[in-house]
Protein backbone atom coordinates (compact mmCIF):
# COMPACT_ATOMS: atom_id res chain seq x y z
CA UNK A 1 0.00 0.00 0.00
CA UNK A 2 1.34 3.49 -0.67
CA UNK A 3 0.50 6.75 0.53
CA UNK A 4 0.83 9.64 -1.96
CA UNK A 5 1.05 13.34 -0.97
CA UNK A 6 1.06 15.93 -3.81
CA UNK A 7 1.95 19.39 -3.60
CA UNK A 8 0.53 22.74 -4.20
CA UNK A 9 1.65 23.47 -7.67
CA UNK A 10 -0.07 19.47 -8.46
CA UNK A 11 -3.30 20.97 -7.49
CA UNK A 12 -3.16 24.54 -8.36
CA UNK A 13 -5.58 24.12 -11.76
CA UNK A 14 -8.28 21.90 -12.97
CA UNK A 15 -5.82 20.59 -15.80
CA UNK A 16 -3.31 19.50 -12.99
CA UNK A 17 -6.23 17.81 -10.58
CA UNK A 18 -6.78 15.80 -13.71
CA UNK A 19 -3.04 14.85 -14.15
CA UNK A 20 -3.32 14.06 -10.17
CA UNK A 21 -6.63 11.97 -10.89
CA UNK A 22 -4.77 9.90 -13.50
CA UNK A 23 -1.47 8.99 -11.54
CA UNK A 24 -3.71 7.65 -8.23
CA UNK A 25 -5.70 5.60 -10.79
CA UNK A 26 -2.77 4.01 -12.40
CA UNK A 27 -1.82 2.17 -9.69
CA UNK A 28 -4.39 0.45 -7.66
CA UNK A 29 -1.94 0.30 -4.59
CA UNK A 30 -2.19 4.42 -4.14
CA UNK A 31 -4.92 4.31 -1.07
CA UNK A 32 -4.27 7.11 0.78
CA UNK A 33 -4.44 10.64 -1.17
CA UNK A 34 -2.95 13.53 1.18
CA UNK A 35 -3.25 17.20 -1.27
CA UNK A 36 -1.98 20.39 -0.10
CA UNK A 37 -3.71 23.83 -0.72
CA UNK A 38 -3.74 25.03 -4.24
CA UNK A 39 -0.20 26.74 -5.24
CA UNK A 40 1.08 28.79 -8.10
CA UNK A 41 -0.71 28.26 -11.17
CA UNK A 42 2.32 31.11 -12.83
CA UNK A 43 5.62 32.20 -11.39
CA UNK A 44 3.40 35.71 -10.61
CA UNK A 45 0.32 33.85 -8.97
CA UNK A 46 -0.06 33.94 -5.37
CA UNK A 47 -0.96 30.65 -2.86
CA UNK A 48 -4.27 30.41 -1.40
CA UNK A 49 -2.09 30.09 1.81
CA UNK A 50 -0.75 33.01 1.67
CA UNK A 51 -4.59 34.61 0.61
CA UNK A 52 -5.81 32.85 3.49
CA UNK A 53 -3.12 34.37 6.31
CA UNK A 54 -3.81 37.69 4.49
CA UNK A 55 -7.51 36.95 5.09
CA UNK A 56 -7.11 35.98 8.52
CA UNK A 57 -5.16 39.25 9.31
CA UNK A 58 -7.50 41.17 8.12
CA UNK A 59 -10.19 40.54 9.96
CA UNK A 60 -8.18 40.39 13.06
CA UNK A 61 -7.40 44.15 11.98
CA UNK A 62 -10.93 45.07 11.31
CA UNK A 63 -10.26 45.63 7.90
CA UNK A 64 -12.74 45.12 4.99
CA UNK A 65 -10.92 41.56 3.20
CA UNK A 66 -13.95 41.27 0.44
CA UNK A 67 -11.10 41.49 -2.19
CA UNK A 68 -9.49 38.97 -0.18
CA UNK A 69 -12.21 36.45 0.66
CA UNK A 70 -13.24 36.52 -3.73
CA UNK A 71 -10.02 35.95 -4.35
CA UNK A 72 -9.80 32.63 -2.18
CA UNK A 73 -13.40 31.68 -3.59
CA UNK A 74 -12.42 32.00 -7.08
CA UNK A 75 -9.56 29.95 -7.05
CA UNK A 76 -11.65 27.10 -6.11
CA UNK A 77 -14.43 28.11 -8.32
CA UNK A 78 -12.03 28.26 -11.07
CA UNK A 79 -10.93 24.59 -10.12
CA UNK A 80 -13.99 23.64 -9.78
CA UNK A 81 -15.04 25.03 -13.21
CA UNK A 82 -12.37 23.23 -14.97
CA UNK A 83 -13.52 19.84 -14.01
CA UNK A 84 -17.15 20.26 -14.48
CA UNK A 85 -18.17 20.13 -11.13
CA UNK A 86 -21.83 21.36 -9.66
CA UNK A 87 -21.88 24.57 -7.23
CA UNK A 88 -22.62 22.45 -4.84
CA UNK A 89 -19.26 21.94 -3.65
CA UNK A 90 -18.27 25.59 -3.86
CA UNK A 91 -21.29 26.63 -1.77
CA UNK A 92 -19.38 23.93 0.63
CA UNK A 93 -16.75 26.01 0.67
CA UNK A 94 -18.15 29.29 1.46
CA UNK A 95 -20.17 28.52 4.05
CA UNK A 96 -17.45 26.96 5.66
CA UNK A 97 -15.06 29.93 5.13
CA UNK A 98 -17.70 32.23 6.33
CA UNK A 99 -18.17 30.18 9.70
CA UNK A 100 -13.96 30.42 10.30
CA UNK A 101 -13.88 33.96 9.66
CA UNK A 102 -16.68 34.80 12.16
CA UNK A 103 -15.04 32.45 14.86
CA UNK A 104 -13.55 33.62 18.10
CA UNK A 105 -11.11 36.22 17.66
CA UNK A 106 -9.89 36.20 20.89
CA UNK A 107 -6.87 33.63 20.51
CA UNK A 108 -5.55 35.22 17.15
CA UNK A 109 -2.88 32.36 16.75
CA UNK A 110 -5.30 29.93 16.93
CA UNK A 111 -7.52 31.91 14.80
CA UNK A 112 -4.71 32.12 12.27
CA UNK A 113 -4.29 28.58 11.89
CA UNK A 114 -7.88 27.25 11.64
CA UNK A 115 -8.07 29.77 8.17
CA UNK A 116 -4.74 28.64 7.17
CA UNK A 117 -5.85 25.37 7.47
CA UNK A 118 -8.89 25.23 5.49
CA UNK A 119 -6.73 25.92 2.56
CA UNK A 120 -6.12 21.88 2.59
CA UNK A 121 -8.98 21.39 3.84
CA UNK A 122 -11.32 22.73 1.14
CA UNK A 123 -9.43 21.42 -1.48
CA UNK A 124 -9.29 17.90 -0.18
CA UNK A 125 -12.99 18.00 0.32
CA UNK A 126 -13.00 19.50 -3.92
CA UNK A 127 -10.87 16.98 -4.47
CA UNK A 128 -12.80 14.11 -3.37
CA UNK A 129 -15.74 15.40 -4.63
CA UNK A 130 -13.69 15.14 -8.49
CA UNK A 131 -13.11 11.77 -7.70
CA UNK A 132 -16.62 10.55 -6.84
CA UNK A 133 -18.06 12.31 -9.98
CA UNK A 134 -15.31 10.51 -12.14
CA UNK A 135 -17.41 7.59 -10.71
CA UNK A 136 -14.37 6.51 -8.38
CA UNK A 137 -15.29 5.51 -5.20
CA UNK A 138 -13.25 8.22 -2.69
CA UNK A 139 -14.11 10.21 0.31
CA UNK A 140 -12.92 13.24 2.28
CA UNK A 141 -11.42 12.51 5.65
CA UNK A 142 -10.92 15.03 8.22
CA UNK A 143 -7.82 14.82 10.17
CA UNK A 144 -9.96 14.64 13.29
CA UNK A 145 -12.08 12.02 12.56
CA UNK A 146 -8.83 9.85 11.66
CA UNK A 147 -7.78 10.79 14.93
CA UNK A 148 -4.45 12.93 13.94
CA UNK A 149 -3.64 14.71 17.23
CA UNK A 150 -1.33 17.39 17.48
CA UNK A 151 0.34 19.02 20.16
CA UNK A 152 -0.91 22.35 21.52
CA UNK A 153 1.56 24.56 19.17
CA UNK A 154 -0.31 27.14 17.02
CA UNK A 155 2.27 27.40 13.14
CA UNK A 156 4.47 24.62 14.76
CA UNK A 157 2.28 21.58 16.04
CA UNK A 158 3.78 18.42 16.47
CA UNK A 159 2.06 14.80 15.98
CA UNK A 160 1.19 13.03 19.07
CA UNK A 161 2.04 9.52 19.27
CA UNK A 162 -1.25 7.94 19.82
CA UNK A 163 -2.15 9.13 16.65
CA UNK A 164 -0.33 6.32 14.80
CA UNK A 165 -2.15 3.37 16.17
CA UNK A 166 -5.73 5.82 15.25
CA UNK A 167 -4.67 6.41 11.64
CA UNK A 168 -3.57 2.47 11.15
CA UNK A 169 -7.66 2.15 11.04
CA UNK A 170 -7.95 3.96 7.69
CA UNK A 171 -6.55 0.80 6.20
CA UNK A 172 -9.97 -0.80 7.15
CA UNK A 173 -12.13 1.63 4.66
CA UNK A 174 -13.18 0.85 1.27
CA UNK A 175 -12.09 2.87 -2.04
CA UNK A 176 -9.56 5.99 -2.04
CA UNK A 177 -9.12 8.28 1.05
CA UNK A 178 -8.66 11.82 0.35
CA UNK A 179 -6.97 14.07 3.46
CA UNK A 180 -5.60 17.44 4.02
CA UNK A 181 -2.31 17.84 4.63
CA UNK A 182 -0.97 20.94 7.15
CA UNK A 183 -3.00 20.07 10.41
CA UNK A 184 -4.07 18.26 12.75
CA UNK A 185 -6.18 18.40 16.11
CA UNK A 186 -5.72 19.18 19.49
CA UNK A 187 -7.24 17.30 22.38
CA UNK A 188 -9.68 20.26 23.07
CA UNK A 189 -10.61 20.37 19.18
CA UNK A 190 -8.68 23.31 18.01
CA UNK A 191 -7.06 23.22 14.87
CA UNK A 192 -3.66 23.69 14.74
CA UNK A 193 -0.99 23.79 11.48
CA UNK A 194 2.40 22.19 11.40
CA UNK A 195 5.26 24.43 10.44
CA UNK A 196 5.31 25.49 6.96
CA UNK A 197 5.62 23.14 4.05
CA UNK A 198 3.24 20.76 6.68
CA UNK A 199 1.86 18.60 3.93
CA UNK A 200 4.88 16.77 3.62
CA UNK A 201 4.88 16.12 7.39
CA UNK A 202 1.12 15.15 7.03
CA UNK A 203 2.04 12.35 4.31
CA UNK A 204 5.00 11.01 6.40
CA UNK A 205 2.83 10.88 9.46
CA UNK A 206 0.24 9.08 7.71
CA UNK A 207 2.48 6.36 5.93
CA UNK A 208 4.21 5.83 9.19
CA UNK A 209 0.50 5.30 11.06
CA UNK A 210 -0.71 3.09 7.78
CA UNK A 211 2.55 0.84 7.73
CA UNK A 212 2.63 1.53 3.79
CA UNK A 213 4.97 0.11 1.60
CA UNK A 214 6.21 3.22 0.32
CA UNK A 215 5.56 6.82 0.63
CA UNK A 216 4.84 8.82 -2.96
CA UNK A 217 5.73 12.50 -2.59
CA UNK A 218 4.63 14.49 -5.80
CA UNK A 219 6.34 17.58 -6.60
CA UNK A 220 6.61 19.70 -10.12
CA UNK A 221 10.53 18.78 -10.31
CA UNK A 222 11.46 15.29 -12.25
CA UNK A 223 14.13 14.75 -8.89
CA UNK A 224 16.23 16.00 -5.96
CA UNK A 225 19.44 17.58 -8.08
CA UNK A 226 22.80 17.56 -6.44
CA UNK A 227 22.24 21.10 -6.12
CA UNK A 228 20.38 24.05 -6.76
CA UNK A 229 19.84 24.29 -10.54
CA UNK A 230 19.47 27.86 -10.56
CA UNK A 231 22.58 28.53 -9.42
CA UNK A 232 24.42 25.40 -11.58
CA UNK A 233 22.60 24.84 -14.98
CA UNK A 234 21.55 21.38 -15.50
CA UNK A 235 22.67 19.54 -12.48
CA UNK A 236 23.03 15.98 -11.94
CA UNK A 237 19.93 14.29 -10.32
CA UNK A 238 20.47 12.06 -7.30
CA UNK A 239 18.92 8.77 -7.73
CA UNK A 240 18.75 7.52 -4.33
CA UNK A 241 19.53 9.32 -0.86
CA UNK A 242 19.94 8.43 2.85
CA UNK A 243 17.37 9.81 5.35
CA UNK A 244 20.49 11.42 6.54
CA UNK A 245 21.74 12.92 3.66
CA UNK A 246 18.24 14.35 2.75
CA UNK A 247 17.42 15.73 6.22
CA UNK A 248 21.10 17.49 5.87
CA UNK A 249 20.73 19.07 2.11
CA UNK A 250 16.84 20.02 3.60
CA UNK A 251 18.12 21.67 6.59
CA UNK A 252 20.99 23.92 4.50
CA UNK A 253 18.62 25.24 1.94
CA UNK A 254 17.26 22.20 -0.17
CA UNK A 255 13.60 23.25 -1.00
CA UNK A 256 12.21 20.10 -2.44
CA UNK A 257 11.13 18.89 1.55
CA UNK A 258 10.70 20.70 4.84
CA UNK A 259 13.48 19.68 6.91
CA UNK A 260 11.40 17.84 9.74
CA UNK A 261 8.73 16.29 6.71
CA UNK A 262 10.81 12.67 6.68
CA UNK A 263 10.66 11.70 10.29
CA UNK A 264 7.82 9.87 10.78
CA UNK A 265 8.62 7.87 7.77
CA UNK A 266 12.30 7.62 8.71
CA UNK A 267 11.04 6.49 12.20
CA UNK A 268 8.94 3.36 10.34
CA UNK A 269 11.77 2.74 8.07
CA UNK A 270 9.84 3.80 4.82
CA UNK A 271 11.05 4.65 1.65
CA UNK A 272 10.22 8.13 0.05
CA UNK A 273 9.93 8.38 -4.14
CA UNK A 274 10.15 12.33 -5.05
CA UNK A 275 8.19 11.94 -8.33
CA UNK A 276 6.78 14.79 -10.65
CA UNK A 277 3.13 15.37 -11.51
CA UNK A 278 4.43 16.50 -14.63
CA UNK A 279 5.92 13.52 -15.83
CA UNK A 280 5.06 10.72 -13.80
CA UNK A 281 6.95 7.59 -15.28
CA UNK A 282 10.45 8.99 -14.54
CA UNK A 283 11.83 7.09 -11.65
CA UNK A 284 12.29 10.01 -9.37
CA UNK A 285 14.35 10.01 -6.23
CA UNK A 286 14.09 7.55 -3.51
CA UNK A 287 15.11 8.39 0.47
CA UNK A 288 15.85 5.19 1.76
CA UNK A 289 17.48 4.48 5.19
CA UNK A 290 20.43 3.00 3.47
CA UNK A 291 22.57 2.88 -0.09
CA UNK A 292 25.31 1.86 -1.50
CA UNK A 293 27.72 4.76 -1.88
CA UNK A 294 29.20 4.05 -5.21
CA UNK A 295 28.92 7.42 -6.77
CA UNK A 296 31.78 9.50 -5.10
CA UNK A 297 32.02 11.01 -1.67
CA UNK A 298 29.80 13.94 -2.38
CA UNK A 299 25.82 13.04 -3.11
CA UNK A 300 25.03 16.87 -2.89
CA UNK A 301 25.33 20.54 -1.93
CA UNK A 302 23.41 22.83 -0.71
CA UNK A 303 23.69 26.72 0.60
CA UNK A 304 22.08 29.21 2.57
CA UNK A 305 22.44 32.55 3.12
CA UNK A 306 21.34 35.02 6.38
CA UNK A 307 24.14 34.37 8.94
CA UNK A 308 26.29 36.04 11.10
CA UNK A 309 28.97 34.25 13.59
CA UNK A 310 29.82 36.13 17.21
CA UNK A 311 33.21 35.46 17.53
CA UNK A 312 34.38 35.05 20.92
CA UNK A 313 37.92 34.47 22.27
CA UNK A 314 39.35 34.08 26.11
CA UNK A 315 43.14 32.82 27.13
CA UNK A 316 42.53 29.32 28.88
CA UNK A 317 38.94 28.99 28.35
CA UNK A 318 39.11 25.59 27.96
CA UNK A 319 40.15 24.94 31.68
CA UNK A 320 37.07 27.49 32.41
CA UNK A 321 33.84 25.07 33.84
CA UNK A 322 30.40 26.21 32.57
CA UNK A 323 31.25 28.49 30.11
CA UNK A 324 29.92 27.01 27.53
CA UNK A 325 26.85 26.82 29.15
CA UNK A 326 26.83 30.33 30.62
CA UNK A 327 27.11 31.55 26.60
CA UNK A 328 24.16 29.70 25.38
CA UNK A 329 21.82 30.94 28.91
CA UNK A 330 22.36 34.50 27.52
CA UNK A 331 21.37 33.57 23.59
CA UNK A 332 18.45 31.33 25.40
CA UNK A 333 17.22 34.27 27.77
CA UNK A 334 16.62 36.32 23.91
CA UNK A 335 14.66 33.16 23.07
CA UNK A 336 17.58 32.61 20.34
CA UNK A 337 19.09 29.49 18.62
CA UNK A 338 22.50 28.60 17.16
CA UNK A 339 23.14 26.71 14.14
CA UNK A 340 26.92 25.66 14.41
CA UNK A 341 29.19 26.20 17.42
CA UNK A 342 33.30 25.45 16.14
CA UNK A 343 35.46 25.84 18.82
CA UNK A 344 38.99 25.93 19.92
CA UNK A 345 40.94 25.80 22.83
CA UNK A 346 40.32 29.43 23.65
CA UNK A 347 38.06 30.52 21.31
CA UNK A 348 34.46 29.40 20.71
CA UNK A 349 32.14 30.59 17.02
CA UNK A 350 28.15 31.00 17.36
CA UNK A 351 26.70 30.73 13.93
CA UNK A 352 22.97 31.76 14.13
CA UNK A 353 20.68 33.35 11.70
CA UNK A 354 20.82 37.11 12.03
CA UNK A 355 16.90 37.46 11.49
CA UNK A 356 16.89 36.59 15.32
CA UNK A 357 17.94 40.27 16.53
CA UNK A 358 17.88 43.34 15.63
CA UNK A 359 21.10 46.09 15.73
CA UNK A 360 19.55 47.02 19.58
CA UNK A 361 19.68 43.30 20.52
CA UNK A 362 23.65 42.36 19.21
CA UNK A 363 24.62 45.67 20.83
CA UNK A 364 23.21 44.24 24.15
CA UNK A 365 24.12 40.54 23.69
CA UNK A 366 27.61 41.27 22.57
CA UNK A 367 27.93 43.59 26.02
CA UNK A 368 26.66 40.77 28.19
CA UNK A 369 29.31 38.47 26.58
CA UNK A 370 31.14 41.20 27.45
CA UNK A 371 30.65 41.77 30.67
CA UNK A 372 29.39 38.00 32.20
CA UNK A 373 32.03 35.94 30.47
CA UNK A 374 34.90 38.56 31.01
CA UNK A 375 36.05 37.69 27.28
CA UNK A 376 39.38 38.73 25.57
CA UNK A 377 37.02 39.93 22.42
CA UNK A 378 34.19 39.45 20.67
CA UNK A 379 32.88 40.08 17.47
CA UNK A 380 30.69 39.67 15.17
CA UNK A 381 30.37 39.08 11.87
CA UNK A 382 27.21 39.65 9.20
CA UNK A 383 25.78 38.11 5.53
CA UNK A 384 27.23 35.03 5.49
CA UNK A 385 26.22 32.06 3.77
CA UNK A 386 26.93 28.27 4.85
CA UNK A 387 27.57 25.72 2.25
CA UNK A 388 26.90 22.25 3.03
CA UNK A 389 28.78 19.59 1.34
CA UNK A 390 26.82 16.23 2.04
CA UNK A 391 27.55 12.18 1.58
CA UNK A 392 27.60 9.24 3.39
CA UNK A 393 30.90 8.27 1.58
CA UNK A 394 32.60 11.53 2.91
CA UNK A 395 33.69 8.89 6.08
CA UNK A 396 35.04 6.45 3.74
CA UNK A 397 37.09 8.92 1.24
CA UNK A 398 40.25 10.60 2.22
CA UNK A 399 41.28 14.13 1.16
CA UNK A 400 37.20 15.40 0.98
CA UNK A 401 37.84 18.61 2.70
CA UNK A 402 41.45 19.45 0.80
CA UNK A 403 39.08 19.03 -2.47
CA UNK A 404 36.66 21.64 -1.53
CA UNK A 405 39.33 23.76 -0.35
CA UNK A 406 41.55 23.91 -3.23
CA UNK A 407 37.93 24.16 -5.40
CA UNK A 408 36.99 27.44 -3.45
CA UNK A 409 40.86 28.60 -3.22
CA UNK A 410 41.30 28.31 -6.90
CA UNK A 411 38.06 30.07 -7.43
CA UNK A 412 39.08 32.90 -4.98
CA UNK A 413 36.87 32.43 -2.10
CA UNK A 414 38.14 33.34 1.55
CA UNK A 415 36.47 30.25 3.82
CA UNK A 416 35.56 32.07 7.34
CA UNK A 417 34.93 28.53 9.23
CA UNK A 418 35.05 24.89 8.31
CA UNK A 419 32.59 22.73 10.63
CA UNK A 420 32.18 19.21 10.42
CA UNK A 421 29.76 17.04 11.63
CA UNK A 422 30.16 14.51 14.43
CA UNK A 423 28.34 12.09 11.42
CA UNK A 424 31.22 12.64 8.94
CA UNK A 425 28.00 12.85 6.58
CA UNK A 426 28.35 16.51 6.42
CA UNK A 427 30.56 19.31 6.08
CA UNK A 428 29.92 23.01 6.55
CA UNK A 429 32.06 25.98 5.03
CA UNK A 430 30.97 29.74 6.37
CA UNK A 431 31.81 32.01 3.39
CA UNK A 432 30.79 35.80 2.52
CA UNK A 433 27.06 35.97 0.95
CA UNK A 434 28.41 37.49 -2.35
CA UNK A 435 30.53 34.82 -2.90
CA UNK A 436 27.91 31.81 -2.20
CA UNK A 437 26.93 31.54 -6.06
CA UNK A 438 30.42 31.00 -7.29
CA UNK A 439 31.58 28.76 -4.53
CA UNK A 440 28.78 26.58 -5.10
CA UNK A 441 29.68 26.32 -8.89
CA UNK A 442 33.16 25.63 -8.13
CA UNK A 443 32.54 22.64 -5.51
CA UNK A 444 30.41 21.17 -7.88
CA UNK A 445 32.40 21.54 -10.71
CA UNK A 446 34.99 19.55 -8.43
CA UNK A 447 33.10 16.73 -7.18
CA UNK A 448 30.15 16.45 -10.46
CA UNK A 449 32.49 17.28 -13.19
CA UNK A 450 34.73 14.76 -14.94
CA UNK A 451 38.54 15.49 -15.35
CA UNK A 452 38.80 15.61 -18.97
CA UNK A 453 42.53 13.62 -19.44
Amino acid sequence: MKVVKFGGSSLASGEQVEKVFQIVLSDPTRKVVVVSAPGKRYSDDVKVTDLLIDLALHHLNGKNADHLFVAVLERYKSIAKELHLTNEIISKIESDLQTLLHGDKSKPDRYIDAIKASGEDNNAKLIAAYFQHQGVDAQYINPKDAGLFVSDEPGNARVLQESYEQLYKLRELDGIVIFPGFFGYTKQGDVLTFSRSGSDITGSILANGLKADLYENFTDVDAVYSVNPTIVADPKEIRELTYREMRELSYAGFSVFHDEALIPAFRAGIPVNIKNTNNPTAPGTRVVNHRENSNGPVIGIASDKGFCSIYISKYLMNREIGFGRRLLQILEEYGMSYEHIPSGIDDITLILRQNQMDAATEREILARITEELHVDEVRIEHNLSLIMIVGEGMRHNVGTTARASKALADAGVNIEMINQGSSEVSMMFGIKEIDEKRAVQAIYNEFFIPVRV
